[in-house]
This record gives C-alpha cells, structure tokens and sequence, in this order.
C-alpha cells in the first residue's frame, strides 16, 4: 500500500482528530478535481439488471463479468454523507442553457438528454466539465446523517479526456416544481419511449440558490459501478410536490436507488 492509501486510512480511523489529518484533508480540499480516472459506462446490449429480486444491487456484481466492481469495489456509490472536516473548497460556477426537451424512459429512470454548450466550471482552478445528461432516482441515493430525502437529481458531466463529474441535488417532498411540471407534462410512459419537444427546459431551475456542497471520490451507481466518478452533492435541497414524485414512481417503479455502500477509506469534505 502506498503512503497516500495509510494517510486516507489513518485518518479514517482518527476521524479527523488531529492535526495531521486535518492538513490532509485541506490539501484534498484544494486539489480535489486535479486528478480523476478514466470511466467507462454501461454499453447497449449489456445484461438486464433491475433494483429488485434476483437481478438487484444486491446481485448485480453476479449477472457479468464487466459488473464485478459492483461487488469488489472499495469507492463505490452511494454513500451516507457524514462529514470528516469542513473544508475550503473552491466555488462551482454553472453554465447552463436553455435546451430542447428530449426525455427518454429507459425502464430505470426518466432521463433528459442535453445539447452540447453547458459547463459547470471551477474558474481559478481551470477545471471545466461539460453537461451531457440530468436524471433521477426515487428515494435519494445519497443519504445526509442516515437520512432519505423523496428524490435525487444527477446531473452528469464529462470533460474532454472523458472523466465523469456528477452533481446531486436532493429533492424533498414540499411545493410543485414548475421545471419538473415542465418535464413530466410530456414524461415517456413505457420503458423505451422519448418524448421530444421544441419546449425549452432551464436546466439552472433546477439548481438550489445556495451552491454549498459535500465532495468525495466514487463510482457510478448503476452497472458496470465503475469507479473514479467525482461526486458533489449540492447540501441545500429542492422540492417536488408529492404528486409529482408519485407520477415519476408510478412510470419508472417505486424504488430507483441503489443502497448506501460503505465509505472505507474515503475521505467526505464538505463546504
């Protein structure tokens, strides 16, 4: 094991008690985004899954060869996030724009494709990572302190090497969304189905007016679970009526989230 692997361990066994560790930590704070590995998604074709029964998270690692890392990863996703040390973290700057509906049901969430053009960036750090895709999974994947939230947005980047930077939004049950009113109105009803319309959606709505955040190192939360996904879940959340997380169950099934998974090693930073 090499010597940034002990200080990660040590530090998860302190818990971020002493000083050494909490220099650490700073030094992850600020070189956070420096270095992410290449990912790789599931291909069309690959073997069936679902969130349930013999062929759920729970057996995923099972059903191929190419979804091993759901079983043998130490970085895997979700997480329940509990913060190790406050951190200074770097400001996030979205650059999102207006872009056509063009929804797809793909029997596993609703999944709202995004014309090339949107950023969120880290401007004095040079960081930038392009929009390619938002969804949702219902109840939330990630958990704040054990608890559950109704729902949980991802908005899904890659830069141009093709590393992968995910932002989760939680959603919780309170006032109709109207972005969220937008996008249902035209919701694909059968796995399979899209729904394209010249309508615009505002990506940004979609966003809390506060950009504080959680940080961490992880995978994907659906096969394969490939690792080396950075992930940064806003801390502030947005609310959806409860009709309307009951139209996205009633379309894509009850239960769209992937257990919590252990943190190991890993350090969670928060803003």
């Amino acid at each position: 094991m090499d010597s940034y692997s002990l200080e990660l361990e040590k530090c998860d066994v302190d818990r971020m008690t002493n000083k050494k560790c909490m220099w650490f930590a700073t030094l992850l704070g600020s070189l956070w985004l420096a270095f992410v590995p290449q990912y790789t998604v599931a291909e069309e074709g690959a073997p069936h899954w679902t969130y349930e029964g013999e062929e759920g998270p729970e057996h995923w690692g099972d059903l191929a060869d190419e979804f091993r890392m759901c079983d043998e990863g130490r970085n895997q996703s979700p997480i329940d996030l509990v913060s190790d040390v406050h951190a200074k973290l770097p400001e996030l700057e979205f650059e999102y724009y207006s872009t056509p509906l063009n929804e797809i049901n793909n029997g596993h969430t609703i999944q709202q494709n995004v014309e090339p053009g949107s950023y969120f960036r880290i401007p004095d750090r040079g960081v930038e990572f392009e929009l390619k895709q938002f969804h949702f999974h219902s109840p939330s994947e990630h958990t704040v302190n054990g608890r559950y939230y109704a729902m949980e947005l991802h908005f899904v980047h890659a830069n141009e090497q093709g590393d992968l930077a995910v932002v989760g939004v939680l959603i919780k049950e309170g006032e109709e969304h109207p972005v969220l009113k937008k996008l249902w109105s035209f919701m694909p009803e059968n796995a399979g189905d899209t729904s394209e319309q010249p309508i615009g959606i505002e990506d940004t709505d979609l966003l809390p007016p506060t950009r504080k955040y959680f940080v961490y190192g992880g995978s994907l939360t659906t096969p394969p679970c490939s690792e080396g996904v950075k992930w940064i879940i806003l801390k502030t959340p947005i609310e959806a009526s409860a009709e309307q997380i009951a139209t996205f169950k009633k379309r894509v099934g009850p239960t769209t989230n992937r257990p919590v998974q252990p943190t190991n090693a890993r350090l969670i930073l928060d803003m």
